[in-house]
């Protein structure tokens, strides 16, 4: 259980996420996932990364259940911490990062697959912010480079999640793949990103970061500063505590 790195010939980093059940991520996961990806960036050998998941499907977001067992909030400031720490360790990883996506993406899911490079997608794969239900809010930042403006807000407000059908459609997947070649179709890219000249494709990160419009660290921070006025009316402990009662209720 944890994050996985596998250092493959030729400069490709292969990076599990492997949480059972379904990984949804404790601060632990949130924080390792973290430093994997940073110090897979920071081996002059690697070339390329690769993001995928073990299980179920590719990420529930945070584990509700921890935080619902806090008392205070010192879970949350330390999951908000995590998170904030594995996005920007996507964005800025000095290689591209490929996510491999099946299942469900949900969440912080979206934080990770949003600041990646490129995303292929298994068709099974969904995507969406169950956010406002947990009485919370964050990766809108992420979520509004997956998709339009006003079909991210109306995905916010209602939960609701798309395919990676549709993301294809607007452009945000590259690649839609049955969910038995999802592995190797994502390997194909990484290995042929990996054959370039490694000095120009690190500098290609750098600069194509450089040209994006939106600080998507600054303003998922911002995001996250609204999660917590939510907590401290009481809301999101509702949220959780309803969210924990059901999961319990369904026997997950």
């Amino acid at each position: 259980m944890g994050t996985h790195i596998e250092r493959r010939a030729g400069g490709v980093v292969v990076l599990t996420v492997d949480h059972p059940p379904v990984n949804a991520l404790p601060v632990r996961g949130w924080q390792d996932l973290a430093a994997a990806l940073r110090t897979s960036g920071a081996d002059p050998e690697t070339r390329a990364v690769v993001l995928q998941a073990a299980g179920r499907g590719f990420n529930a977001g945070v584990d509700i259940k921890e935080l619902a067992a806090d008392s205070g909030h010192a879970k949350l400031v330390a999951v908000n911490q995590g998170c904030y720490d594995a996005f920007k360790a996507v964005y800025e990883c000095p290689v591209p990062v490929i996510s491999a996506v099946h299942g469900f993406c949900l969440g912080g899911g979206i934080g990770l697959v949003g600041n990646s490079d490129i995303i292929i997608a298994a068709e099974d794969a969904t995507f969406g912010l169950p956010e406002v239900d947990r009485g919370a809010l964050g990766a809108a930042t992420h979520l509004s480079r997956l998709v339009p403006q006003h079909t991210m807000r109306a995905m916010f407000y209602t939960g609701r999640t798309v395919t990676a059908q549709q993301l294809l459609h607007f452009g945000s997947v590259w690649q839609v793949v049955p969910r038995e070649e999802l592995a190797d179709a994502a390997s194909r890219l990484a290995e042929e990103i990996a054959a370039k000249d490694p000095l120009v494709v690190r500098k290609a990160k750098e600069s194509l970061n450089g040209i994006d419009p939106i600080d998507v660290n600054r303003s998922y921070r911002f995001e996250q500063g609204f999660t917590f006025e939510l907590n401290l009316t009481g809301v999101s402990d509702r949220a959780r505590a309803e969210f924990v009662h059901n999961g319990q209720a369904e026997g997950d």
